[in-house]
């Protein structure tokens, strides 16, 4: 099993969860703007290795609630 595979296997328990919650999940203000601050450092070459690796992992989870969300809308839609 790849990594993808996987997070697509954890995205698809998630959503049968409760879809229409799933669709209801965003992040919070507090990440969103944390993330934009690590963003920022690594565009201008300024991230150290800790905060590379804080930013991977909320890229990760934001890949997993995005293929998370598009299960949801379709087990919605159905």
């Amino acid at each position: 099993m790849t990594v993808s595979e996987a997070f697509g296997d954890v995205a698809e328990i998630l959503a049968r969860l409760n879809p229409t919650q799933v669709l209801k999940l965003h992040a919070p203000s507090a990440m969103a703007e944390r993330v934009e601050e690590l963003v920022d450092k690594k565009k201008e070459g300024d991230i150290s290795w800790e905060e590379s690796i804080e930013l991977e992992r909320y890229l990760a989870l934001d890949l997993l609630i995005g293929l998370a969300k598009v299960r949801a809308r379709r087990l919605v839609e159905a």
